[in-house]
């Protein structure tokens, strides 16, 4: 539904119960004017019949009463009935009348009356058609006695007019609905539809070219605000992509400086050393960076390993796993020399800490037969570490231990505190062939591996070595002739008041 629609759909509505509750408004208060000129007819016929009993006080003159109230009933059809009422100790009497409506006024509502010294009216409808009823209390002119008038009258004319009044009300809103509904159709494409369409065309045109256009709008309304701040932005990208391409500039010729030098020095036997420093800071990098690029490349192997995809979804899964290789293959080919970030210790309890590395290695254990399990101790104390160095270094293990065991087998993660030490240990263990007792010392050195693939390897015990260094503890190797290794590691209880402090 466009927008369009959407604004003629909420105006209609809008003007309709608007109207609606107007025409209710106009409605009652026609129907206030009317009953209340009704009433005033009726309160001065009510008087006058109070003016003719309080001058025929004997029983003739009663007589000529009733005769003097037909008349009045006679000669106006709007009059139903006229009856007097005299009131004494709380007794109402009739006294005279006259009638063209069968009708009886209930005594406690004449009496009520009586006592409220207030008129009172009431909507009638009968077999006549409606009709408004009024009581009018007088005081009387022979002691303690009190008159009553009910006046009753007919109502056809006010609800003949109300209901003209009614269907003209409503002609006239139709009309009045109509006629706005097409001022406001005729009307949008000045008001919404022109600036809209400039404003799209102005952001097409500045997608498909390098230079960002100005929205061409002159007005002083919310579009020409808008197109003022789209104005300033443009201004502003321009800016930044002048700035972006004279550091880009200087970037390349310090590139290019760099790398001149980098040939210019490759001979020299000292640069061996430093490139040798350069190549490990690199790799540990390349670690920190594969550990979730490879988690995100595993869990995306895994999602396109289901068959009900639709076509678009796992596009963009394979899209996933070919940026991460990538992204794999840059970081192997990094050269420049950085710096790992300093350590950022917050405290996380063990059990949180093995959950979340369990769901790092879990793409790596669906692929091999291998059953991994989590064994933690009780009232283990929460640790003050980095979790995401601590998950690198057990990440490491884990894939160290299922790298030796091809064809299936167990790995178990370890965790309890160490006996008559403040210190808890977390130990990986895996039922594999081993660690040749000449090869214990060496799997510790940097760059040391037994696989014969070309690329960087041997780094992983070394990198957790570092790791374990940067929070105070140490690592421990145990490897027997029967076969299977346990690498623990061990990390000191400290009070978080002085890490915090640290930091």
């Amino acid at each position: 539904m466009t927008v369009r629609s959407r604004l003629l759909i909420v105006t209609i509505l809008g003007l309709a119960l608007t109207m609606a509750i107007w025409g209710w408004i106009q409605l009652k208060a026609l129907d206030r004017i009317l009953t209340e000129q009704q009433i005033k007819r009726l309160y001065d016929m009510a008087e006058t019949a109070n003016t003719y009993y309080q001058h025929f006080p004997t029983g003739q003159g009663l007589s000529a009463l009733d005769s003097t109230l037909k008349d009045m009933v006679q000669s106006d059809i709007r009059l139903a009935r006229i009856d007097i009422f005299a009131i004494e100790k709380n007794d109402a009497d009739y006294i005279a009348g006259a009638s063209r409506l069968q009708y009886d006024w209930p005594e406690n509502l004449v009496l009520a009356t009586s006592n409220k010294g207030a008129p009172a009216y009431t909507r009638l409808n009968t077999d006549k058609g409606p009709a408004l009823g009024i009581l009018y209390p007088f005081p009387s002119e022979r002691g303690d006695t009190q008159v009553v008038i009910g006046v009753i009258s007919f109502s056809q004319s006010r609800v003949e007019i109300l209901a003209s009044a009614r269907f003209l009300l409503m002609i006239s809103s139709a009309g009045l609905l109509l006629a706005i509904v097409a001022v406001l159709a005729l009307s949008y494409r000045w008001i919404i539809g022109r600036p809209l369409s400039i404003i799209i065309e102005t952001i097409d045109a500045s997608q498909t070219k390098q230079r960002v256009k100005r929205i061409p709008l002159s007005r002083r309304d919310e579009w020409g605000h808008l197109a003022d701040h789209f104005n300033l932005m443009a201004d502003e990208i321009e800016q930044v992509l002048a700035k972006n391409e004279e550091l880009t500039g200087q970037l390349q010729e310090k590139v290019n400086e760099a790398t001149h030098r980098v040939v210019q020095l490759q001979n020299q036997v000292n640069q061996l050393q430093q490139l040798t420093a350069l190549g490990y800071l690199t790799a540990t990098f390349a670690h920190d960076m594969g550990t979730p690029l490879h988690s995100i490349s595993g869990m995306a192997q895994l999602l396109l390993e289901r068959d009900n995809w639709p076509a678009d979804v796992r596009r963009k899964l394979e899209l996933i796993v070919q940026q991460a290789q990538r992204l794999h293959t840059v970081i192997q080919n990094v050269r420049r020399a950085t710096r790992p970030p300093e350590p950022h210790f917050e405290a996380i309890s063990v059990e949180n800490l093995l959950q979340e590395t369990l769901t790092l290695v879990e793409p790596l254990m669906q692929k091999s037969a291998i059953h991994i399990a989590v064994k933690a101790g009780n009232d283990i104390p929460v640790l003050y570490v980095d979790r995401y160095r601590v998950q690198t270094a057990l990440f490491n293990l884990i894939q160290n231990a299922q790298e030796v065991l091809p064809d299936g087998g167990r790995i178990t993660v370890a965790a309890g505190l160490k006996q008559d030490s403040r210190m808890v240990a977390i130990t990986v263990s895996d039922n594999g062939p081993g660690i040749p007792q000449e090869l214990l010392d060496k799997v510790r050195e940097p760059f040391f591996s037994t696989h014969k693939e070309e690329g960087m390897r041997g780094l992983g015990l070394a990198i957790v070595q570092d790791i374990v260094k940067v929070h105070g503890g140490h690592f421990e190797i145990r490897s027997g002739d029967g076969g299977g290794t346990d690498v623990t590691l061990y990390f000191p209880i400290v009070d978080p008041t002085p890490v915090n402090a640290q930091l």
